[in-house]
This record gives C-alpha cells, sequence and structure tokens, in this order.
C-alpha cells in the first residue's frame, strides 16, 4: 500500500471509529456564552477539528470578533485551542446524516441556536452507506431543524474534497444534489442557505486526505464567516452591544470596582459596596470587560492565585473572558475564573484568578 492511501485508511478509521456513538476528543460542553447570537457548529470531525483542534471555528471565530459581531457557539460538545474563544459545538467524529438526525432534536432544544453550520455527509461517502439515499437523508435532517428551529437560520455546505479519486466522485455526486435541496426549502419559506465549501478547498488543503491542514480549516472559516455576512442578522450586527453594568459578586452583593478609579496599567480590581461611578461600570465588547477605557486583563502566564489587572487593551487571548451560563467569568487564555479573593466579603478584597468552582465568591451579575 502507498504511503497516500496508508494515511487516507487511517483518516477514514478515524472518521469510522466513532459511529457508534462517541465522539474523541472532545468533553461536554462547559456552555461558554458571551450573550451574542447563538451559533451551532454541526457535523463531523471536520467540525470538531480533528488533526487541527478547533478547525474552522477558530478562524470563524476570530473573524467574527473582528468584525465586531458577537456570536456565541453552542453544543454538547467542548474542544479547541486557546485562541478559539468558545469552544462549544456540535461535531461529532465518525457520525453519517442519518445519526446526526436521531440526535438533532435534543441538541436543537437544549442549545436554541439562531444560526446552525451543517457540514455533513463526509462519512456517508467514507463508509459507503447507501449513498443514492444520502441526498434524501440530508433533506429529512434539515427539515427536522427547520420543524424545530423555525426561525434559524440554516446554512447547509457542500462537503469539502476528498483525496481518493472513487470517493471524491462520490462526493461530487452527493454535491450535486444539495443546491436544489436548499432551493426547495428556501422556496417552501424557509430559512435555509447554500455555501459552496467543496469549491473552496482543494486536495492540497488536506492533511490525511479527509480532513483539511490549518490552511484548510482556515479557508473554510472564510467561505462560512463571508455566508454568514450575506445573511442579515444571522450573526447579528457589528458593533451593537450592551450599555455598560455593574459586576456583582454572589457571595458579598459588592461590585467589582477599580479602585481609586486609577487607570494605570497594572491595577488590580477589588470589591467595593456598590455606587455606580464608572469604576464599577463595565463594558462587553466582543469578548473583552472594559472599565475606564481599559480592559481586564490576566498577565501572562497567569496560573490560580495571579491577580487580575487593568491593562491597555490588545485583543489578546489574556483580554478574552467568557460569561459563562453558570455566572462565572473565565479567561479565555487559561480557563481559570474571576475569583474573590479568600471569599472574603469585606471592602477592597481583591479580586484574583483561580480553578473554576462555580462558588459564590466565582459568581457574577451583570446589573
Amino acid at each position: 500500500m502507498s504511503k497516500s492511501l496508508r494515511r487516507l485508511a487511517v483518516a477514514a478509521a478515524t472518521l469510522a471509529m466513532t459511529a457508534a456513538g462517541l465522539a474523541t476528543q472532545s468533553s461536554v460542553a462547559h456552555a461558554e456564552s458571551n450573550g451574542g447570537v447563538r451559533v451551532m457548529p454541526l457535523g463531523d470531525s471536520i467540525t470538531e477539528g480533528t488533526q487541527v483542534p478547533g478547525g474552522y471555528r477558530t478562524g470563524l471565530w476570530q473573524r467574527t470578533t473582528a468584525g465586531g459581531y458577537r456570536v456565541d457557539f453552542v453544543g454538547s460538545q467542548f474542544n479547541g485551542p486557546a485562541n478559539l474563544g468558545d469552544h462549544d459545538h456540535e461535531g461529532r467524529p465518525g457520525w453519517r446524516i442519518d445519526q446526526i438526525d436521531a440526535n438533532v432534536t435534543g441538541w436543537l432544544q437544549n442549545t436554541n441556536p439562531h444560526t446552525v453550520l451543517l457540514h455533513i455527509g463526509t462519512n456517508d461517502v467514507l463508509q459507503n452507506h447507501q449513498l443514492s439515499g444520502a441526498p434524501g437523508r440530508l433533506s429529512t435532517l434539515v427539515d427536522r431543524i427547520t420543524n424545530v428551529a423555525p426561525t434559524a437560520e440554516v446554512f447547509v455546505a457542500t462537503i469539502i474534497p476528498l483525496s481518493n479519486s472513487g470517493q471524491e466522485a462520490a462526493a461530487r455526486a452527493f454535491n450535486a444534489a444539495i443546491p436544489g435541496i436548499v432551493q426547495a426549502k428556501a422556496n417552501a419559506g424557509k430559512h435555509v442557505h447554500l455555501v459552496d465549501m467543496h469549491s473552496a478547498l482543494t486536495t492540497a488543503d488536506l492533511i490525511d486526505g479527509v480532513h483539511p491542514t490549518a490552511t484548510g480549516y482556515d479557508k473554510m472559516a472564510a467561505t462560512w464567516y463571508t455566508a454568514l455576512r450575506s445573511v442579515p442578522g444571522s450573526i447579528g450586527t457589528p458593533g451593537t452591544e450592551p450599555a455598560p453594568s455593574a459586576l456583582v459578586s454572589a457571595a458579598s452583593g459588592r461590585c467589582l470596582d477599580v479602585p481609586g478609579s486609577n487607570t494605570s496599567n497594572g491595577v488590580q480590581p477589588i470589591i467595593w459596596d456598590c455606587s455606580g461611578r464608572d469604576n464599577q461600570r463595565w463594558a462587553v465588547s466582543g469578548q473583552t470587560l472594559q472599565s475606564l477605557g481599559k480592559c481586564l486583563d490576566a498577565p501572562t502566564g497567569a496560573t490560580a492565585g495571579s491577580k487580575v489587572q487593568l491593562w491597555a487593551c490588545t485583543g489578546a487571548a489574556n483580554q478574552r473572558w467568557n460569561l459563562n451560563a453558570n455566572a462565572t467569568i473565565s479567561n479565555a487564555a487559561n480557563g481559570l475564573c474571576l475569583d474573590v479573593s479568600g471569599n472574603s466579603p469585606a471592602n477592597g478584597t481583591p479580586v484574583i484568578l483561580w480553578n473554576c468552582t462555580a462558588a459564590a465568591n466565582q459568581r457574577w451579575t451583570r446589573t
């Protein structure tokens, strides 16, 4: 067997190994949220990011953030690198269309996405699973999604190329049916949109004959981003941020405070009696938390016990924060949570970074 065919066989085995329902290299979602437009990346290992953790989701997240959009990825799976600000997704390695269809109702009901990014069918081809019926299965899946989430914007992608010539021929035959499926749904008044993902990549963009390289995944990200921006509201409106608000500690009822309104780099926030003054008002911009024109920052290399600080805004991962469903606020670079030191309720208690426990001194309410 040639080296290229061996690589392809390994890739196919990787995709098929979880066909019984196991999703590798992912864990139960941590429900990261920044309060933005809820977007579900839905599919197989190409959505999960096999070979390049995070896959296209990293580049898509970075583009939406840079464009001023607030997007909240949703799903029951969770993985990816630190520069992916929201790790939630619904990418299931090895799964075919029918397996996604059998589970998607619960996923949609649990996360209520406004937008769905669907790239599915690769495993139907790799497993040679009743290929003549694959377009029909896709149509049924799209109907199920639009029935459960009738107001959602559903973006249906053609599947990316495959290096094996026989499998690529099957992929092209499957892809050829997708525009008609999407058009029929749109004609019926459903919010369904076609994304030509196949033409965005070539086999040179594949690392193993199936999964994209980092460059290939970034091409996918760019294609998704262009499609999303073409449908008004699918990822919100750039620059629409909520008004600044206080962050109130659940443990003490006191507010996150910039002491003395000092905006010098390195100043450590504290808790203090809530006053409504500007040094207790925090604006959410993208994933940053800003007060007095500076950003809440985790020092480079921070570990549990490190201080949090005010710093000039840079857009780096250590200044990006996840407003989680359990009311904790975790840092995108290190995963540590904002914590009132020692669980003290006293005025002037410093706020630090600590391993996330969801205890009261790590829970915050925006008011």
